[in-house]
């Protein structure tokens, strides 16, 4: 049986091994590039595993929608399957638009954000100022600790729809690092 089908699918599953296999080293040299951005702009290494893990799950979004064109899919067979999809995703998604909205600011974030961890800010706000040291950036929200020492959270949409200033660069020592174990 296993036989038969490898032999009925003998062509698809050698295209198959190589669109991986592309996609594959596709993805270790994005995950090399990010690496070495995030280094070199003094990112955490666990902002680092995160778009690592965004990086990932595109490409496997990729590899599947490849694989089923590979395997005989029509257009307009994938057509009515991905309306279906995102017609549901995209009501799930409306009613939590705040949530797709703050990993989709802690991406820019990653790539683009003037402060880290372990800076002092003063967030413009007209309604709640905050003065604050940043402890940590997550996909949804940053931690940050007032000057009296309690710890707020701060959405990552807030953090780029807001005037931020730097009152000091490494206003803390101690900021726990991350263990150096790297995951592909």
């Amino acid at each position: 049986m296993f036989t038969n089908f490898i032999n009925a699918y003998r062509e698809e599953l050698i295209i198959s091994g190589f669109v991986i296999g592309i996609l594959f080293i596709l993805r270790l040299i994005t995950i090399v590039a990010v690496r070495k951005l995030g280094r070199k702009s003094g990112i955490y290494k666990a902002r680092i595993r995160l778009i690592c893990r965004y990086v990932t799950g595109t490409a496997i979004i990729l590899a599947l929608i490849i694989e089923s064109f590979i395997f005989g899919a029509q257009f307009r067979e994938l057509i009515v399957i991905f309306s279906s999809v995102f017609a549901v995703l995209g009501i799930a998604l409306f009613a939590v638009w705040s949530i797709l909205s703050n990993v989709t600011s802690g991406i820019i974030m990653f790539f683009n954000f003037p402060f880290k961890v372990g800076d002092k800010i003063n967030i413009h706000d007209k309604d709640f100022p905050v003065e604050a040291i940043i402890e940590d950036i997550r996909a949804f929200h940053l931690y940050l600790r007032l000057n009296n020492g309690d710890l707020i959270t701060y959405p990552n949409n807030l953090m780029l729809q807001k005037a931020v200033s730097i009152v000091e660069k490494d206003a803390i020592e101690d900021v726990s690092k991350d263990d150096d174990v790297e995951i592909i």
